[in-house]
């Protein structure tokens, strides 16, 4: 299937000082989204084009075949961004209201990356229930669902509850999102230092959304030994406090059944991947096997400083975007809805995640260094990469 490139300015290199408080504030008045028009509205033939009286005629066709809707309407291309505010970047429960600026910026990015067009939707409400029943209602008005800063376990429930109730893609990108550019830029790791993606031991810190979702798409991309903390230590089935998603998670990593902390997981490991606010003494980084990987994701305070990491690690990522191989999640998600909506998938089966991260792998693929394991987010090739990916995936089943 041909996904069109979306246009876009050239890549600019990246700011040599941070942003001003006063440009921030200055860009985000007014909020960051303004809808724009698709059909001419200079006269009244115009006007009786898009509106009354032309407009019956299309109204009047989807109410006898609602399959015309997908045609006639932007429904079909357009990605709710919902969120309740409860975990909202590294600033954790602050509300619909405050979270609403951070979901405009996710519609910029669906619009500028993917070509897609979205609306955010903050809900005055935690009740999954009423989440449900309001997307439920909302169903007609959009054709994707992107869940964002929702927070765990509530995550797991909601986003489940969704797929069974919507016939339209559901995915939580702190959950999906995150796993699919970390599974990328860990075969981009692999390939740099030429060793197999299913002989690594991981360790992953932080069994919250991103912390789950990137054990299970490193368990289906083959990868044999991984080991998850939480605040508590390592899970470990039967572990006093282990319960639900953590449970499930702990019956199928840690085939070594390693217990203890973060030193006892680290002996021996090939990589680390930190998805907590908890900190990496520096000690325990020379604990881990040589030619180690270090994925500090922590926002805006990585685990480990990347300069301390690469003092142990021959390969450090980040989550920040001042320092190489920065793991964003807009890598993926543009691309994801892209092909998920171009062909017309009800569902993001976990197939279509793992061609999407073998997607943006393959982009970085002629550019791979230790610095470079990963796309830039604004190398055009991207998203239509990753669409094309997703989309094929789909058509195949997979």
């Amino acid at each position: 299937m041909s996904v069109p490139a979306v246009s876009r300015p050239a890549p600019t290199s990246a700011p040599t000082s941070a942003p001003t408080s006063a440009e921030v504030f200055a860009a985000h008045r007014g909020g960051k989204l303004a809808t724009g028009l698709t059909a001419p509205l200079d006269d009244a033939r115009d006007l009786a084009i898009a509106y009354t009286p032309g407009v019956a005629e299309v109204s009047r066709a989807i109410a006898a075949d609602p399959a015309l809707a997908a045609e006639y309407t932007w429904a079909n291309r357009l990605v709710a961004v919902v969120s309740d505010g409860t975990a909202v970047l590294g600033l954790g429960d602050i509300g619909p209201r405050a979270s609403l600026p951070v979901m405009e910026g996710k519609s910029a990015l669906f619009k500028a990356f993917g070509g897609l067009d979205s609306i955010p939707l903050v809900l005055d409400t935690t009740d999954v229930d009423e989440i449900v029943e309001t997307l439920v209602r909302l169903r007609p008005s959009f054709g994707a669902v992107n869940l964002e800063d929702v927070a765990a376990p509530r995550c797991f429930e909601l986003e489940r509850r969704l797929v069974e109730a919507l016939d339209c893609p559901v995915m939580h990108d702190d959950q999906h999102g995150t796993a699919i550019v970390l599974l990328a830029a860990l075969r981009g790791a692999c390939t740099v230092q030429g060793r197999a993606l299913d002989g690594l031991r991981v360790v992953i810190s932080g069994a919250g959304a991103a912390g789950v979702a990137c054990a299970r798409i490193l368990l289906a991309a083959g990868v044999t030994d991984v080991t998850v903390l939480d605040s508590r230590g390592v899970l470990v089935p039967g572990r006093a406090g282990v319960t639900g998603e953590k449970a499930a998670l702990a019956e199928v990593t840690n085939p070594r059944r390693v217990t203890g902390g973060t030193a006892e997981a680290l002996a021996g490991a090939d990589v680390f991947v930190g998805l907590s606010s908890a900190t990496v003494p520096e000690e325990l980084l020379s604990l881990m096997a040589p030619e180690a990987v270090v994925f500090a994701l922590s926002n805006p305070d990585p685990e480990v400083h990347p300069d301390v990491a690469a003092r142990y690690a021959a390969i450090v990522a980040t989550g920040r975007s001042d320092f190489p191989n920065q793991i964003n999640n807009v890598l993926a998600f543009p691309g994801v809805f892209r092909g998920a909506l171009d062909a017309g998938a009800r569902r993001i089966t976990e197939g279509m995640k793992l061609a999407a991260a073998d997607a943006i792998a393959a982009v970085a693929r002629d550019d791979l260094a230790p610095d470079r394991i990963v796309p830039s987010p604004f190398d055009p090739r991207v998203a239509p990469a990753v669409s094309r990916a997703v989309a094929d995936a789909s058509v195949n089943g997979r």
